[in-house]
């Protein structure tokens, strides 16, 4: 048995030192992209950007003001199925009765928020509405929406998912006034 050359083990050495290299920056990669999510690019408005953002694909089933809600996505799926004590137990919030999000757990506990036309985008980034950071939100974790006049949670593929009155919420749903919403570590309502 002949033993191998000196080369052979620097050439071994190398490789292994070069594995090893390849999976610290991986190692590094991955815990940045964990804390600080992906970079997203804004455009601006223009024409032909305004015609391919009817084509863009989002994160989930995308409502927009003023569609038709019989035209509207499919269920996709629910993990809890939503029970008409746990989701119609008062009044649906709508643009004429809700007047602000007040957070009711959490970090942010005791914050307000007015609710005027726009969406509010819930999560880690900072380039959300409210910015939510603990363990448990995502980058863009969910919105909430003024979809024919009713206010509406969607979640946006997070990790963790939203609860609504302790249901899962995966498509959009209206909420009922007074409803604990729940993203993350944070639980919030909206009110009159």
């Amino acid at each position: 048995m002949t033993t191998p050359s000196q080369l052979t083990l620097v050439v071994l050495q190398l490789v292994f030192l070069g594995l090893l290299w390849a999976f610290i920056f991986a190692v590094v990669y991955s815990i940045r992209s964990d804390l600080f999510g992906s970079r997203v690019r804004k455009l601006q408005p223009d024409a032909s950007s305004a015609a391919s953002s009817n084509t863009a694909v989002a994160a989930g089933p995308l409502l927009t003001p003023g569609a038709d809600p019989a035209v509207a996505p499919p269920p996709i799926r629910r993990t809890t199925p939503a029970t008409a004590s746990s989701v119609n137990h008062g009044q649906l919030a709508s643009s004429d009765n809700a007047t602000h999000l007040a957070i009711t757990n959490g970090t942010k506990a005791g914050q307000e928020f007015p609710l005027g036309s726009d969406e509010i985008l819930i999560g880690r980034s900072s380039d959300c509405t409210i910015i939510i950071r603990d363990d448990y939100t995502s980058t863009h974790h969910a919105r909430i929406m003024l979809w024919n006049s009713r206010w509406m949670i969607q979640d946006l593929d997070s990790t963790n998912g939203t609860f609504l009155d302790n249901s899962r919420v995966s498509t959009p749903t209206p909420i009922p006034l007074g409803a604990q919403v729940k993203v993350g570590a944070t639980t919030f309502e909206l009110r009159r």
